[in-house]
C-alpha cells in the first residue's frame, strides 16, 4: 500500500475518534486550506475585530460568558 494511501487512512481514523466539534474544526480547516485566493485585508480586520472585543472586555462595556 502506497505511504501516502496510508497516512490518510490513519489521519481518518484517528479523525473518526474525535467529538462532533472537533471533527468539524478539522472539516473547516481542511476546506480552508483548499481556498488558494484570499480577500485583501481579512487578517487586518479581523485583528482589528479581536482588539476591538479585547478593549471592550477589559473596559468593562461588555459582559464575558463562558
Amino acid at each position: 500500500m502506497d505511504e501516502s494511501v496510508m497516512n490518510i487512512t490513519q489521519v481518518l481514523e484517528n479523525a473518526k475518534q474525535l467529538n462532533v466539534n472537533e471533527r468539524a474544526l478539522v472539516a473547516h480547516c481542511l476546506i480552508s486550506s483548499l481556498e488558494t485566493r484570499q480577500d485583501e485585508g481579512v487578517e487586518q480586520a479581523w485583528a482589528e475585530l479581536a482588539d476591538k472585543r479585547f478593549q471592550e472586555l477589559v473596559s468593562d462595556k461588555v459582559e464575558s460568558v463562558s
